[in-house]
Formats: C-alpha cells, sequence, structure tokens
C-alpha cells in the first residue's frame, strides 16, 4: 500500500470512527463499526491506526469528509463494487442515527 493510499484509507476510517462515537443510536453506532470492518476486510486487515483527535462533532461534516475518503479510495485501485457496498452501509449507518 502506497503512502496516498494509507493516508486516504486511515482519514476514512477516522471519520467513521468519529462518527460512530457520536452516533445518536446504539443501532447507528453498530453499524458505523461495521463499515469499519469492512474497509478492514477490503484491505486485508492492512490499515493504518485511527485519528480521531482532529475530526468535529458535526455529524453532518464527518459524513461527507469519511464518505468523500472513501469514495476516493477509487483512485488507489479498490474495487468500485467494494466502495458503493460500503457507502450504502455507510448511508444505512447514518439512517439509523436520524431521528
Amino acid at each position: 500500500m502506497l503512502l496516498a493510499h494509507a493516508l486516504t484509507l486511515a482519514e476514512a476510517r477516522s471519520y467513521v470512527a468519529a462518527l460512530a462515537d457520536v452516533a445518536r443510536t446504539f443501532d447507528a453506532s453498530v453499524e458505523y463499526e461495521r463499515v469499519l470492518l469492512q474497509l478492514d476486510f477490503i484491505h486485508g486487515d492492512d490499515t493504518p491506526a485511527l485519528d480521531t483527535a482532529g475530526p468535529t462533532d458535526d455529524r453532518e461534516t464527518l459524513y461527507a469528509v469519511a464518505s468523500s475518503a472513501i469514495e476516493e479510495l477509487l483512485d488507489h485501485g479498490v474495487d468500485g463494487l467494494q466502495i458503493e457496498l460500503v457507502l450504502d452501509m455507510l448511508e444505512v449507518a447514518r439512517d439509523k442515527g436520524l431521528p
């Protein structure tokens, strides 16, 4: 894995983890954790560490950055179908946390 790919993956994982931390419901938090597990599975558990010190607590900003970073993984050779699956899982997680 090249450095640019690792940085993109770290950003995606960090923001999804931050979303799990600020989720409004337990079910939404579990779904965000599933997104993290799927990202790890795609990359064969060869994943960079999380950095949750910088992200904001605003759910919409976290979601936008996470989905953008996940989409950017396409540029690093990740299969498009797998990316669509992860983005769908991310959307399901967000929907479970809506009031």
